[in-house]
C-alpha cells in the first residue's frame, strides 16, 4: 500500500505509547490519522499536533466504537488501515494459591479475568470486524489491495509468566485469530498481521524504577535494552506497505524468551 494523503488510518490506544508512535509515524508520510483512546488529554493534544481527529472510546462497548468510526469517517473518509493498539495489562495473580502463613485458598479473580478477555481480545475483534466491514465498501486501489489491518499481542501469547494467565489468554487469542481472519478477508484484498512486542519502554514501565527496567533490560540478549516505541512503528508500517506480508505473528523482542516469573 503506497501511503499518502488520500489514505486514512485509525489507531485504537492511538493516545500514547506503541499506539502514539504508530501514528505519529503513519501521519509524517501523509496519512490522516484518527485516535481511538479513552485518556482524553493526551488524545486531544496529539490530534491537534497531528492534524487528526480524536475519538473518546473504550473498545468493549460497541456503541463507543460505532460512534467512533463514524466521526472518524466523517472527518477523514472510511479508513484502509487500522492499527490495534488499545489494550490493558492485569495484576499478577496464580490461577490458585495458597497462603503459607493461614493456609488459605484463593481462587484467581473471573471478573478480572473476563476484564482484560473484553478488552484485549474482544475489543480488537470488535474493531477489526467494524473497520473490514468499511473497507469492504471501498474500490482496490491501483496494487489491488483494499487494506490492511495490524494487531497487538504480545511475547507473552507464547511465553506465559507465572500469574499472567488472563493477560496471555488475551494475547494468545489475538494470535490465533489473526491467520482466520487474514483468510476471512482474503478475498476482498484487505491484509491482517500481528506484531508480538517484547519489553517495550512504554508509559506504563516508565512509572517502574529504574532498577526495575535496568534488570528487564539484561534479561533481553541483544541488543540489551528496553523496546522504543518507534520500532514497533516501523514493523507496523511495514507490514502496512509489504503487500505480500498477510497473516504473520512477528515477535518483535530482541530474541528474548520470557522466563517462569
Amino acid at each position: 500500500m503506497k501511503l499518502d494523503s488520500s489514505i486514512a488510518a485509525v489507531i485504537t490506544g492511538g493516545a500514547s505509547g506503541l499506539g502514539e508512535a504508530s501514528a505519529r509515524l503513519l501521519a509524517s508520510h501523509g496519512v490522516k490519522v484518527a485516535l481511538f483512546d479513552v485518556n482524553e488529554t493526551l488524545g486531544e493534544a496529539l490530534a491537534a499536533e497531528l492534524g487528526g481527529v480524536f475519538c473518546k472510546v473504550d473498545v468493549t462497548s460497541s456503541e463507543q466504537v460505532d460512534a467512533a468510526f463514524a466521526k472518524a469517517r466523517a472527518a477523514h473518509g472510511q479508513e484502509r488501515i487500522l492499527v490495534n493498539c488499545a489494550g490493558i495489562g492485569g495484576g499478577a495473580a496464580k490461577t490458585a494459591s495458597r497462603d503459607r502463613q493461614s493456609g488459605e485458598i484463593r481462587e484467581y479473580p473471573l471478573e478480572n479475568f473476563e476484564r482484560i478477555i473484553q478488552v484485549n481480545l474482544i475489543g480488537t475483534f470488535r474493531c477489526i470486524t467494524k473497520s473490514a466491514a468499511g473497507m469492504l465498501s471501498l474500490p482496490l486501489l491501483p496494487d489491488g489491495e483494499r487494506g490492511a489491518i495490524v494487531n497487538i499481542a504480545s511475547v507473552a501469547a507464547e511465553d506465559g509468566q507465572i500469574g499472567q494467565a488472563a493477560y496471555t489468554a488475551s494475547k494468545a487469542g489475538v494470535v490465533g485469530m489473526t491467520l482466520t481472519i487474514a483468510r476471512d478477508l482474503s478475498g476482498d484484498a484487505i491484509r491482517v498481521n500481528t506484531i508480538l512486542p517484547g519489553i517495550f519502554d512504554t508509559p506504563l514501565l516508565q512509572r517502574a524504577p529504574e532498577a526495575v527496567k535496568a534488570s528487564l533490560a539484561t534479561q533481553v540478549p541483544f541488543p540489551k535494552r528496553l523496546g522504543q516505541a518507534p520500532e514497533f512503528a516501523e514493523l507496523a508500517l511495514t507490514m502496512i506497505t509489504c503487500g505480500y506480508l498477510n497473516g504473520e505473528d512477528v515477535r518483535l523482542d530482541g530474541a528474548i524468551r520470557m522466563q517462569p516469573r
